[in-house]
């Protein structure tokens, strides 16, 4: 449950990231100019530059946030079951079961 929820705050997050970065106007105008010229600057108001800078930041720091806990949750979740330390089997001559390991067999590239 948690595990989707940050893969939609990161999804979100990045076309947030992704749009914001093409309003800004670089060197070349950016798309922003592409599509009416100082549209944005009345969208946003006189203080569009600051408004898209803040965005940014705020949009890149949430970014690596949920690609860091991402990371560790799935890292918590890969575990194989030989890491874990085997497989559970019955035991036919006692009560409950015990961990029994893998027989280990050649892998072939």
């Amino acid at each position: 449950m948690l595990y989707g929820l940050v893969i939609a705050i990161h999804v979100i997050v990045s076309l947030v990231l992704i749009a914001v970065i093409l309003l800004q106007a670089g060197r070349g105008g950016g798309l922003s100019e592409t599509f009416g010229g100082s549209s944005t600057q009345t969208l946003f108001g006189t203080k569009t530059s600051v408004f898209l800078a803040r965005a940014t930041a705020a949009s890149a720091v949430i970014y690596i946030i949920t690609c860091l806990s991402l990371a560790v949750m799935t890292s918590h979740r890969g575990r194989s079951l030989v890491s874990r330390g085997g497989i559970m089997t019955p035991v036919t001559q006692g009560q409950g079961a015990v961990p029994q390991p893998l027989p280990e067999e050649p892998i072939d590239f």
